[in-house]
């Protein structure tokens, strides 16, 4: 297999000269997938209420994205009710894999706003442009090259907001012209522990980060150009107030390489291909916590290697794209305990016992125009996905649990997507299936003695589970005249053979305090459900209204609520937005979670509502503009958590908060 892929990449480098052509295809906005856009130097519409708002802040504004908080830094992201061993997140196409048994350190945290120009988030099957996924995808595209003759443009950021001193700075600068463009970024993060409602100290709430990263490119001529991207990101002291250990270092090293190719005239309207790299070094600690039963260090590393090549062509009013793509990762994290009586000698064992997973892949997707209202959208993914167990001690450990395993293994994934749009002037309506498959996560697939703090069990990873399988419908709906819209969008999957940890009585635990041992396991199926409702009306050019109401459902076929199932939401926001002046209001919470799950360590999560203002405006100087936005999150000081709060740590208090951006032509 990786003969394969050496052949695959030597054929895409000779498409350089031979194809010469490429693929992008851009989305209708009533196709099923949702495009954050991030314009930290623009005064924004109510999705961004604050220019040095972090990416988890803008995903979280989505729908079908929900943000589990394991404290102040690093959430991570879950779509449709599933977190991220369902889901497929990329950084602009590339495979990043993290380091964190534990789940600290999401593919989001590697990045920052400087880097990114917008987020593609697709729902089920729709996220499988880049890889296989049962959830949706996540898509962290970074800016494309800007060549013109504006010469040398600078900008400046700086952020503060009272609860937690948490302070951001950042700095940008570009120079492009008509054949070569360079772009350099650096934002700083610091913050405290932040403060509750009613000044409740949430200590092991700190971080500190800094991100940095170069983009350039460089014209070959009209239709052919090669680009490079480099981001290093590192965070320190981050605290991590829901469970019992602290992260000393989290740090990414992301480079790629790429060549594109766009020609109307040519019969492959597009050719992307890019060789990338990253590395991610992750470290546990425990030292700065006052009483802990017995010290542990656990460090983690993730390399992935892997390449892609994205073409588009369009035959009449008709659209295709393809995409080949693959990467070779190894994952391997370790724990070493230190017993508090010195005699005893220290105990070490492979938490991830150096799983190298190799996978291939191709996605094809095809957009019908069947007439000027209707549209038909076609995809699918075949891939080839394999495991190997490098370390002979990680192998026979997970032979005691199964005795039969080698230390391969080898899975062939598939996904099909299909969707009907009809649109006309003042509604559109579409209709979507889809089946999928996923293989298991490294920690579901080889975990040794994972501690989970949210039900309180160690886990065990099961190399002989089935893929994952989903079977999915959706439906979207819109109205709208020049004053009012309003929309529904529902989803209903259905899982087979769906990963969960199971409780295996006969094994007792490592951690000191456990319940006991869950065992990954597949039931037989899960019923996910959800449906929104979005509305808004305008008033004047510059007044409106928006309100978003959801509902999500979700069991197992052990009659079983799934955990992490988000209850009855609801936003309500009066908007003005003047040329240079923008103001909101904004009334956000959920309903009170009473379809929770006891059985895998859930509990009841009270009702909340919070309200928030915001305002911005902007200066011209000249040629140059000045930016503000500020204002006040959780005005009325509530002391709540959600349900995908870990172990029902508090979210902030009251928050005042001013971000600046001065932008120099």
């Amino acid at each position: 297999m990786k003969t394969f892929i050496i052949y695959s990449i030597s054929f895409l480098f000779s498409g350089f000269i031979l194809a010469q052509e490429n693929l992008v295809i851009k989305r209708d906005t009533t196709e099923l997938e949702e495009v954050i856009i991030i314009r930290k130097r623009k005064l924004s519409n109510y999705r961004q209420e604050k220019t040095l708002s972090s990416i988890d802040d803008y995903l979280e504004k989505s729908n079908k994205v929900t943000m589990i908080k394991r404290g102040n830094y690093a959430w991570e992201p879950s779509i449709n009710n599933m977190n991220s061993d369902r889901l497929n997140v990329t950084i602009d196409g590339m495979q990043i894999f993290g380091a964190c048994t534990d789940k600290m350190d999401p593919i989001t945290s590697y990045v920052d706003v400087s880097n990114l120009d917008k987020v593609s988030i697709g729902s089920g099957q729709t996220g499988t442009e880049n890889g296989h996924c049962v959830g949706g995808g996540i898509d962290l595209k970074l800016p494309t090259s800007k060549y013109n003759e504006s010469g040398l443009k600078t900008s400046l950021d700086l952020g503060y907001e009272t609860n937690g001193n948490y302070r951001t700075g950042g700095l940008d600068i570009e120079y492009s012209s008509n054949r070569f463009y360079i772009n350099t970024d650096g934002i700083f993060r610091k913050s405290n522990n932040y403060n509750a409602g009613n000044n409740q100290e949430i200590i092991y709430s700190q971080f500190q980060k800094y991100n940095i990263s170069l983009q350039t490119g460089f014209k070959l001529n009209k239709n052919q150009s090669i680009h490079a991207n480099i981001i290093y990101d590192k965070a320190t002291n981050v605290g991590y107030p829901a469970l019992p250990m602290d992260v000393s270092l989290a740090e990414a090293l992301i480079t790629s390489v790429s060549h594109n190719y766009n020609n109307d005239s040519t019969f492959i309207k597009t050719l992307k291909t890019k060789l990338y790299f990253n590395t991610i070094t992750h470290i546990m600690d425990d030292s700065k916590r006052p009483d802990v039963p017995i010290r542990m260090d656990m460090p983690g590393w993730s390399d992935t290697y892997g390449f892609y090549s994205k073409a588009t062509t369009r035959i009449n009013k008709h659209k295709f794209a393809l995409n080949l793509n693959g990467f070779y990762n190894r994952s391997l994290a370790e724990m070493t305990m230190y017993p508090n009586d010195s005699n005893q000698p220290d105990m070490f064992m492979y938490t991830w016992p150096d799983i190298r997973t190799l996978y291939t892949g191709v996605f094809a997707k095809a957009v019908f125009s069947l007439s000027d209202t209707e549209t038909l959208s076609t995809s699918v993914r075949f891939g080839y996905h394999n495991n190997t167990i490098a370390k002979l001690v990680g192998l026979e450990s997970l032979q005691i649990f199964y005795p039969e395993i080698t230390d391969s293994k080898s899975r062939f994934l598939t996904s099909i997507a299909s969707d009907y749009t009809f649109k006309k002037k003042t509604y559109d309506v579409s209709f979507g299936l889809g089946y999928g498959e996923r293989a298991p996560s490294v920690s579901e697939g080889y975990g040794f003695f994972l501690f989970n703090s949210f039900d309180n069990y160690d886990y065990i990873g099961n190399p002989t589970l089935k893929n994952e399988k989903v079977i999915e419908a959706n439906i979207k709906t819109n109205f709208h005249t020049d004053t009012f819209h309003i929309g529904m969008e529902a989803s209903y999957f259905h899982i087979m053979d769906y990963i969960i940890g199971d409780i295996d009585a006969s094994l007792s635990p490592m951690t000191i305090g456990a319940n006991g041992v869950r065992i990954y396991k597949a039931i037989s199926n899960a019923t996910i459900f959800d449906v929104y409702l979005n509305s808004s009306y305008k008033f004047s050019k510059s007044l409106s209204i928006n309100g978003t109401l959801g509902y999500n459902y979700g069991k197992g076929s052990n009659d079983e609520n799934l955990p992490l199932i988000k209850p009855i939401s609801y936003l309500a926001e009066v908007n003005y937005n003047a040329k240079n002046f923008n103001a909101a209001i904004q009334f956000e919470g959920n309903g009170n979670q009473s379809h929770y799950s006891s059985f895998y360590g859930e509990d009841e999560t009270p009702a909340y509502g919070i309200l928030n203002f915001n305002l911005g405006h902007i200066l011209y100087l000249k040629s140059n503009r000045l930016i503000f936005k500020y204002g006040i999150d959780n005005i009325l000081d509530a002391n709540y958590s959600t349900y995908a709060d870990w172990n029902n740590i508090s979210r902030q208090g009251r928050n005042f908060y001013a971000n600046a951006s001065f932008v120099i032509f």
